[in-house]
């Protein structure tokens, strides 16, 4: 969430601007120092390293989210380490969504489709908490790299679905009971429509990534392509939108 991009360009959308702001990773000096002499723009020094004393995000008494590659195996524990995917599990977009994942009592019944998967964070939890039909997808294919590495780091054997993809193209038909976005509003409010008929009959849609002075916009699109709201959660300057196909148990 909050980035779109491939292989070592990043393009960064920042709410209530104009203009985005365009960053290049380069592995030497040189190439940085030729496209700011071309384009402006500063250098800086990326180092991925992860912090040395991460503390892990204790989501619920079923989940906890570490980041040190060899923490001690253990049934709450989900490891995703840091890089340059999103989804680590403190921002808060991230962490509204774990804890309603982490809440659910039918995922082993749910088909989980998970949009902007990141690193894979939220696929791998629904996982971790029991659901079996999850597919994790993202138009990187660095993103989809990575979420296939953290599967392999917590689990024996392969089960979540990996694919590139973008869903302004969004193909799935009705199919998925529980669809997981936290991507930015604007590619949201572009890909409603599409996004709406993945859902099952009676599926849900949970929305993050939105910031609280975009949320109207957000459930314009949202009721525009026919499904109707459940509940909105806030956290500090970000909601959480929580839609249905099926009748809507909250106002």
């Amino acid at each position: 969430m909050g980035s779109a991009g491939e292989l070592n360009w990043l393009i960064v959308e920042r709410p209530q601007r104009v203009r985005l702001v365009v960053e290049a990773f380069f592995s030497i000096r040189q190439g940085a120092d030729a496209l700011a002499r071309k384009w402006g723009g500063r250098v800086e020094r990326f180092d991925p390293k992860p912090p040395k004393a991460a503390a892990p995000v204790r989501v619920s008494a079923a989940l906890e989210i570490a980041h040190d590659e060899n923490a001690a195996p253990s049934p709450d524990r989900l490891i995703i380490p840091y890089g340059m995917a999103f989804g680590s599990g403190e921002h808060p977009t991230t962490l509204m969504l774990l804890r309603a994942l982490a809440a659910r009592t039918d995922l082993a019944q749910a088909t989980v489709l998970d949009l902007g998967t990141g690193s894979g964070v939220l696929a791998l939890a629904a996982r971790k908490l029991g659901a079996r039909q999850i597919t994790g997808s993202d138009f990187d294919p660095d993103s989809i790299r990575t979420a296939r590495q953290n599967e392999a780091l917590n689990f024996y054997r392969r089960s979540v679905h990996w694919e590139v993809g973008d869903v302004r193209q969004l193909r799935e038909r009705g199919s998925c009971s529980l669809i997981l976005a936290n991507l930015f509003s604007g590619i949201l409010i572009e890909a409603a429509k599409r996004i709406a008929r993945a859902l099952s009959a009676s599926g849900e849609l949970w929305l993050s990534g939105v910031l609280r002075s975009q949320q109207d916009e957000v459930a314009t699109a949202f009721r525009g392509a026919g499904l109707r709201s459940v509940t909105t959660i806030t956290r500090g300057k970000w909601v959480m939108q929580q839609w249905t196909k099926g009748r809507a148990q909250k106002s």
